[in-house]
Formats: C-alpha cells, sequence, structure tokens
C-alpha cells in the first residue's frame, strides 16, 4: 500500500518530536535548556527583539518569556535596554559573554545535524529540504485555513 498523506505527517511530526527531545538533552548536558539556546541564537540574528517577539518565536507566553530573559540577564548573556521610541517596551540585546556560549551552541548543534543527518547524500537532503520548503510554503499560503473553515 502507498504512503498516505496523513501518515507521512505523522512521520514529519514524530521526527520533530524527536529533534526537540535532543535537543533538550544536548542543552541540559551545557547546563541550558533548548529553549535559552533558542533565545540566544535567535537574538544573534535579530538582536533588539522585544519580549513579545521572543514569546512568540518561541511559542509560549510573554511571562513565561520574561522568566527565560530574567535567567539568561542572571547569568550576563543578554541585558535588557529601553526601547527609545516606547518607554513601555525592553529590546533584547547579547552581551559579549554569550559569544562562547554561542560558539558552544553552534558547535552542538553541528554535531547533532551531522549526526541526525548520517547516512543522506546529497541528493536526499536537497530532496528533503525542498520537500519541506513546500510544506511550509502550503501551510503559510493565504488560502491554506479554507479548509478548517468548510
Amino acid at each position: 500500500m502507498p504512503d498516505q498523506p496523513d501518515e507521512l505527517l505523522i512521520l514529519l511530526t514524530e521526527v520533530a518530536r524527536l529533534v526537540r527531545t535532543r535537543a533538550d538533552r544536548r542543552a541540559r548536558a551545557h547546563g541550558m535548556t533548548r529553549a535559552q539556546w533558542i533565545t540566544l541564537v535567535r537574538l544573534r540574528r535579530q538582536d533588539g527583539m522585544t519580549q513579545r517577539e521572543l514569546a512568540e518565536i518561541l511559542e509560549v507566553e510573554p511571562i513565561t518569556a520574561g522568566r527565560l530573559v530574567d535567567r539568561l540577564a542572571c547569568r550576563g548573556l543578554i541585558e535588557r535596554r529601553a526601547d527609545p521610541a516606547d518607554r513601555r517596551v525592553w529590546r533584547l540585546h547579547l552581551t559579549a559573554a554569550a559569544d562562547p556560549v554561542l560558539a558552544e551552541i553552534d558547535a552542538a548543534r553541528r554535531g547533532f545535524a551531522a549526526e541526525t543527518m548520517q547516512g543522506l547524500g546529497e541528493a536526499e537532503r536537497s530532496a528533503t529540504r525542498a520537500a519541506l520548503l513546500r510544506l511550509k510554503a502550503n501551510l503559510l499560503a493565504p488560502d491554506a485555513d479554507a479548509g478548517e473553515a468548510a
């Protein structure tokens, strides 16, 4: 029997869960959480984001993101700075102390990617990436939720 589309989505969900579980273990081995790692990596990409933006990225409530920021700020890895345009908003910025931690994260991510992709050739990786990008585009399409309304 050929693969059914829903079986592919189940497999994709299972793989995503396994990736999160393994990433959690890796982060804990370095004395951090996956959410802390994600926060540092995202701030490197988009320094100066707000706590609300961070909460959206992490898919958590703003209060949860605030506690996460508190812990990272206590470690001296990030700092809050007032937004020059809106005194109610705090912008998040990496400190120099985050650099060696980010280097550790990068090394762990490279190792994790190598282990995860073991046995996949370039053509398979390329095809998988293309398929995942197509799935993402389908889900982001303006009419993607139209089927739910029907």
